[in-house]
């Protein structure tokens, strides 16, 4: 086991390296094909090597697992397929232990049909108190046939579902996630006390799914593109939950991440006040393509929005919603959009991996935390997942447009020549493992210097041995053309070349680190960023 490692500030989120798990695909302690707690305590040796500081879990809540775990059951159970509350308490003591702060995922926007709450709703029928939770209306049209509006749902497909009464109900996501009536005092009590629930269980963080999604229009009026404000998505009235969150945080000493799309840099830095949220998700520079230019406008950008709320910028290549960093390097589209994926885009996994590498250098250098997709240390692409396998609801919601999100939550290569890699010991992965990920696997990794878990190891180590790197400044160094090139702190420099030519390495001291070999004629090669001391 590794030994724990102290934080370098007080407030340890500012330059966290953040691992997120993706409980069902991790590890499989229980040989039954689907990931699990017992599976992840197995492997926690491998996350404190590796020189994280936090681990952020997707939902592990009872869920009938519609949504991958975002259709929550039960705030206060785990599922029975990742184990029992009893683990978890197991889990976040033995990650402690090892330096690991725990990271759980909130879900307040929707809950699971099969919520308490919900099958009330339904027993109890229209205009009843059990309703008013809910967003239940009836329908437009001369027998109440149409949905009560036209908002377009977070998913393909609609976002009303009709019960047999003949009332709707909505749900932006998938109809099995109906929305939750945040003007509605018994929700914002039950998530307080979920909040309180999690923290005296000794959890350091809390991730807010679809956090900018929660308040909606009272008149729940038709939506119209281009007018403000947006009947549900970042509505003034949200900012007034998460001054009552950070209360609660604050007495425990935790932190909030919150997943927030908005394209508005003002309206997203409101969310970063110091009595609201500690950090959110930035999700421009995760969709933005290999490109120099817009690398380092998507960089400004961010840093410039969180200045004047004196928050961290928080840094990501790939979650368990996008299509994997090698993958989609490797594409000629190498950006990121939900609407664009397709099935069969080719792609050159050699070229996407050498990017890859050198992206993972440049993410680890910028200011501010790191978050990090099991899997990408190991440099995993995308996986194609066969039609009959497929499992996400995206697909199905598109009419079988989209692949999908399935093939970036494959289970872990864990052991080249061991059965599922070593995922498990028992039945076959829920998801099936390509018949080339032995070159991928965990301990073939540990034994080659070169390999992506090396590089990872070592940037990490370093990250954390250099005081110039995580929170603090960036100055943009002369560079040539498709060149990105800042120094953190006076001695210490970051170079990445973006260009199709190889081109001189700044003057320096030392190589620190480079994402891969160095010719030895002093210059540095396309796709290949460097740390330098100067």
């Amino acid at each position: 086991m590794a030994a724990p490692h102290p934080p370098r500030t007080d407030d340890w989120w500012r330059d966290a390296v953040i691992y997120q798990v993706y409980p069902r695909s991790f590890a499989d302690g229980d040989g039954d094909g689907t990931g699990d707690l017992a599976g992840v305590r197995t492997r926690l040796s491998h996350l404190a090597e590796l020189g994280v500081d936090a681990v952020w879990f997707t939902p592990w809540y009872a869920s009938p697992m519609v949504d991958g775990g975002y259709d929550v059951a039960d705030y206060r159970a785990i599922d029975p397929a990742f184990g029992t509350l009893d683990e978890a308490e197991k889990l976040i003591a033995e990650a402690a232990e090892l330096g690991l702060r725990v990271i759980v995922d909130i879900v307040p926007n929707h809950v699971s049909d099969q919520h308490a709450w919900f099958r009330e709703a339904l027993a109890a029928g229209p205009g009843s108190p059990e309703r008013a939770r809910f967003h239940f209306r009836p329908g437009r049209g001369e027998h109440g046939e149409l949905p009560p509006n036209d908002w377009p749902s977070q998913f393909s497909g609609t976002t009303w579902t009709r019960v047999p009464d003949g009332e709707w109900y909505l749900h932006l996501f998938t109809p099995e996630q109906p929305d939750l009536n945040w003007a509605h005092p018994d929700v914002r009590r039950e998530h307080e006390d979920v909040l309180r629930f999690w923290f005296e269980r000794g959890v350091a963080g809390v991730r807010i799914d679809s956090a900018a999604l929660l308040t909606k229009d009272p008149e729940l009026r038709d939506f119209t593109e281009g007018v403000d404000p947006h009947p549900y998505v970042d509505l003034d009235e949200i900012h007034d939950v998460y001054r009552s969150w950070r209360a609660i945080a604050d007495e425990y000493g935790g932190v909030f991440v919150g997943e927030v799309w908005l394209p508005d840099a003002e309206r997203f830095a409101r969310y970063l006040r110091p009595d609201e949220l500690h950090t959110a998700f930035n999700f421009n520079f995760l969709a933005c393509p290999w490109d120099p230019e817009r690398l380092r406008r998507t960089i400004d950008s961010t840093l410039a929005e969180h200045a004047p709320v004196h928050a961290p910028a928080t840094w990501v290549l790939c979650n368990h919603d996008v299509t994997r960093t090698v993958t989609r390097y490797g594409r000629e589209d190498t950006g990121f959009d939900f609407a664009a994926k397709r099935f069969g885009t080719p792609t050159d996994l050699e070229l996407g991996t050498r990017r890859a590498r050198a992206a993972a250098l440049l993410t680890l250098a910028l200011p501010g935390s790191v978050y990090l997709y099991q899997g990408e240390e190991l440099g995993l692409p995308e996986a194609d997942i066969p039609l009959d396998r497929i499992q996400d609801p995206m697909h199905f919601r598109s009419e079988g447009v989209d692949p999908g999100r399935d093939g970036c939550r494959v289970p872990l290569p864990w052991e080249a020549e061991a059965p599922s890699y070593g995922f498990g010991t028992g039945t076959e992965p829920w998801l099936p493992q390509p018949a080339d990920w032995a070159r991928y696997a965990v301990d073939r990794q540990n034994a080659d210097p070169g390999s992506m878990l090396s590089l990872y190891r070592t940037a990490l180590e370093l990250r954390r041995a250099e005081s110039a790197l995580g929170d603090g400044a960036l100055s943009w160094l002369p560079s040539p053309e498709g060149v990105l090139a800042f120094s953190r702190a006076e001695d210490l420099l970051c170079a990445v070349n973006l260009s199709g030519d190889p081109v001189p390495l700044p003057p320096h001291a030392a190589v620190l680190l480079a994402s891969d070999e160095l010719p030895a004629d002093g210059t540095l090669p396309p796709d290949t960023a460097v740390w330098l001391r100067t």
